[in-house]
C-alpha cells in the first residue's frame, strides 16, 4: 500500500482482511476488485446462477459492477451504474453485494477463496477522445485517393445498393466502376463475404457489362481472408486509420 493508499493489493487475503479492504475501499469511494473462487447469483428482471469458478469482479465507484470469466470481453454478470454495493463475512466466506431499486436487481457473489484483493484510488477526468475509426479512415482516402491506387476518384460515400451502403463507390483510372469497403482493424472472411455482397449488387443493378471491382481496404487481413479475396477476383490494399 502506498503512503497516500492511492494503491492497496493484498495476495491470497484471509476473508476477514479481505472484508476490511472492501469496506475501507467501497468508503472513499475506489474502485475494488476481486479474483478468486466464488459462486454468482443474480435476481431482478430474470434468474441465473453460477456454480463455483475463478471469476474476476470489479466493484466502481459509480455503482456498477461486473464480473468476468478468463473468456470473451462482455461480463457474464453485471451491474449498471447507481446500484449500492456492500460486503459481508458469511461462514468464513466473503459475500459481495451490489443492488439496484429501479427496477429491483441483486448481484450476490460469494468468494471460497480470494486470490487477489485490490482497491485503486483512481481519477480519470478526461473524456474519450476516439482515433482510428472508419471515419477517420474515409476522410484519409478522400484526402488522398491515390493511398487505394494512382488514378483511383472518388465519386461518393454512403452510396446505397440492394446489399447495403458502400463506403466509397468510385472509378479506376480506366474508368471502371470501384467499390471500397473499409475497416479499421485486421479483417478476415465476414469482410471478404460483405465487399462481394456489395459488388454482385452493383452488377445487378448497373449495365450488365459494367466491369465492377471490389477492393477491400484495411490494415492487414487473415490468411483465409486473402484467399477468399483471390477466390473472388477482389482487391486488398493496406491502410491504416489515422491516429494509431
Amino acid at each position: 500500500m502506498t503512503a497516500d493508499r492511492a494503491v492497496e493489493t493484498l495476495s491470497y487475503p484471509a476473508p476477514a482482511t479481505a472484508l476490511d479492504l472492501v469496506e475501507r475501499g467501497l468508503e472513499r469511494g475506489a474502485l475494488v476488485t476481486l479474483f478468486g473462487t466464488c459462486t454468482v447469483e443474480y435476481e431482478g428482471r430474470a434468474a441465473s446462477s453460477l456454480g463455483p469458478g475463478d471469476r474476476h469482479v470489479m466493484l466502481k465507484p459509480d455503482g456498477a459492477a461486473l464480473v468476468h470469466t478468463d473468456e470473451g470481453q462482455q461480463p457474464v454478470n453485471w451491474q449498471p451504474p447507481g446500484c449500492d454495493h456492500a460486503v459481508a463475512l458469511a461462514d468464513d466466506a466473503l459475500v459481495v453485494t451490489s443492488d439496484r431499486s429501479t427496477p429491483d436487481e441483486h448481484l450476490e457473489v460469494t468468494f471460497e477463496t480470494v486470490t487477489h484483493a485490490a482497491a485503486f484510488d483512481g481519477t480519470d477526468p478526461e473524456d474519450l477522445a476516439l482515433t482510428g475509426t472508419e471515419a477517420d479512415l474515409k476522410d484519409r482516402i478522400l484526402e488522398d485517393p491515390a493511398l487505394v491506387e494512382a488514378g483511383f476518384t472518388p465519386l461518393a460515400t454512403e452510396r446505397e445498393t440492394p446489399a447495403g451502403a458502400v463506403d466509397i463507390y468510385g472509378e479506376d483510372d480506366a474508368g471502371r466502376t470501384v467499390v471500397v469497403e473499409l475497416k479499421r482493424r485486421r479483417v478476415g472472411p465476414d469482410a471478404v463475404g460483405q465487399l462481394d455482397r456489395y459488388v454482385g449488387a452493383l452488377r445487378r443493378d448497373l449495365h450488365a457489362d459494367t466491369d465492377v471491382r471490389g477492393i477491400l481496404v484495411a490494415p492487414s487481413v487473415t490468411d483465409r481472408a486473402r484467399q477468399l479475396l483471390a477466390e473472388k477476383g477482389l482487391e486488398f490494399v493496406a491502410v491504416e486509420p489515422p491516429g494509431r
